[in-house]
């Protein structure tokens, strides 16, 4: 199904200009009308252009009347121009069917449009480090996005750890409470959000942090040492956001490494352990989601329940128009 589709650049600068010119004729290779915004290959300092160039590509996205709004890349950016975004503008693209899709960086631009508008974007590739790959697009992420450009898409799911690995709280927490690993539950109507969990930290305390209670938010990241990815939920706790959500969900933390020695088994099993402790919602693990090849699609501010039947997860929204 032919769709048209807009590639805009919001936050770093293009790196890796032959994975993007890769990324662009794998879209014209689906089948796809693919428009490169003027600016896409703009760079100022670390970034894809000064801020007013950034801000005028988001804006004509927004104007495209494209089917998909695509962001090149992540990097960081977006919280510099937040303020200064037409929100309803975007929105009123959303409505008229463009979705915007994204991740990393895009986070900030996600959580902001949510917290002004209540419109639903997606979490998903970028053009160059997923489209663009030498060994080519992984194949879910790519079913994924074609569910979601034809409409076609209602929910995803994923094979929860092992017991051991998704609560091994017992030892770590002095036999703290546990959810237990193997049970069937589902929360309805819950609002999905969130994204990268340090640009998400950044938001808080601003009014680009949306108020979502009763919401399933899940969170990702790249780089990050357990530690940093505890000190960060830490703040989400102590901000009063993670008592307000039903579910906790965490996708791919990816290229970090542990000291060996220094560590002594504090590892990210530990860091969701401990919070499994501190709060009331269900934690979960596994979600195919974050900076790793094989990403499922999320929309970011829609109604979905979650569905748990022994390690099978399911996240369930029905069409998004």
């Amino acid at each position: 199904m032919k769709k048209h589709i807009y590639i805009y650049s919001p936050s770093s600068a293009v790196r890796d200009k032959a994975a993007f010119k890769r990324g662009v004729k794998r879209l014209q290779g689906l089948g796809h009308e693919v428009e490169v915004d003027e600016a896409a290959l703009a760079k100022y300092q670390r970034f894809a252009g000064d801020d007013e160039t950034r801000l005028a590509a988001i804006h004509r996205a927004a104007a495209s009347g494209a089917d998909v709004a695509l962001i090149s890349r992540g990097g960081y950016g977006l919280t510099r121009i937040l303020p200064a975004i037409n929100y309803k503008a975007v929105a009123k693209a959303v409505h008229n069917g463009t979705k915007f899709v994204g991740v990393s960086d895009f986070t900030a631009f996600q959580m902001a449009l949510l917290a002004k508008t209540g419109a639903v974007t997606w979490a998903g590739p970028a053009v160059g480090e997923d489209f663009g790959s030498k060994t080519g697009p992984d194949d879910i992420m790519e079913a994924c996005f074609d569910d979601m450009i034809s409409g076609q898409g209602e929910g995803t799911g994923w094979t929860l750890p092992k017991p051991a690995a998704q609560f091994a709280i017992n030892s770590i927490a002095g036999g703290a409470q546990s959810a237990p690993a193997r049970s069937t539950f589902n929360i309805n109507n819950a609002v999905l959000w969130g994204g990268n969990l340090a640009v998400l930290a950044s938001l808080i305390g601003t009014p680009y942090l949306p108020a979502i209670k009763g919401g399933i938010l899940f969170v990702e990241d790249v780089g990050e040492h357990p530690y940093r990815v505890e000190r960060i939920l830490t703040h989400l706790l102590h901000a009063g956001v993670l008592a307000q959500q039903k579910a906790i969900v965490f996708g791919q933390f990816s290229n970090y490494k542990l000291v060996p020695g220094y560590d002594r088994g504090f590892s990210l099993s530990s860091v969701v352990a401990r919070l499994q402790s501190q709060v009331k919602a269900r934690v979960l693990t596994g979600l195919p989601f974050g900076h790793v090849a094989t990403k499922v699609l999320l929309p970011v501010g829609a109604k979905t329940t979650l569905a748990v039947e022994g390690r099978d997860a399911f996240l369930l929204w029905g069409h998004q128009h």
